[in-house]
């Protein structure tokens, strides 16, 4: 999930005067979205479309199973296990840099998160631990997590990845001491 800064005034005004329209999703985008997305005051859509928020908005999952998922989520993002966005340099040496492995800890703020996102997974163990990265990370939908756990047909799929999702939020809300 992007949170995306608000344009302050001076931005504003100056969109509001070279008469350009603020970026707006694609009519795909929003139809792939169904109803899960949220129009402000000022026109901004906030797409709601994750299967965690659409967890939480079918009543699913409870408030505080959400806000441990997104603090699962916020752990393994902090902890660099999202990966790199970037292009392939076609001009680059196909040669492995052991001088400058990506896979060490750079910081110790990314330390930090990956102590306690690996703290989360020995709490939730391994099949919840698969749920959670491919469902609340990676934002796969519930069926497909299903369909990775052996079950065949797609209610079957959403309800199994589902319930596996609910134990693991709720070992995850029992570690973090969120909720009652």
């Amino acid at each position: 999930m992007m949170v995306q800064a608000r344009p302050t005034t001076a931005r504003r005004s100056r969109a509001a005067k070279s008469g350009k329209r603020p970026a707006l999703p694609t009519p795909e985008r929003m139809r792939r979205a169904g109803a899960d997305f949220e129009r402000g005051d000022t026109g901004q859509v906030t797409m709601r479309d994750s299967p965690l928020e659409r967890a939480l908005a079918r009543s699913v999952i409870t408030q505080p199973q959400y806000s441990a998922g997104q603090k699962y989520r916020r752990h393994w993002y902090h902890a660099g296990l999202a990966g790199r966005l970037e292009s392939i340099d076609l001009d680059r040496v196909l040669a492995t840099d052991f001088a400058n492995p990506s896979s060490l800890i750079g910081t110790e703020q990314q330390l930090f998160h990956r102590q306690r996102y690996r703290e989360a997974v020995d709490a939730v163990g391994k099949t919840g631990s698969h749920v959670l990265d491919w469902a609340v990370c990676r934002e796969v939908a519930l069926e497909h997590v299903g369909y990775s756990l052996g079950w065949a047909s797609r209610g079957q799929a959403y309800a199994a990845a589902a319930e596996r999702m609910k134990s693991a939020l709720d070992a995850l809300c029992l570690l973090w001491g969120i909720g009652e």
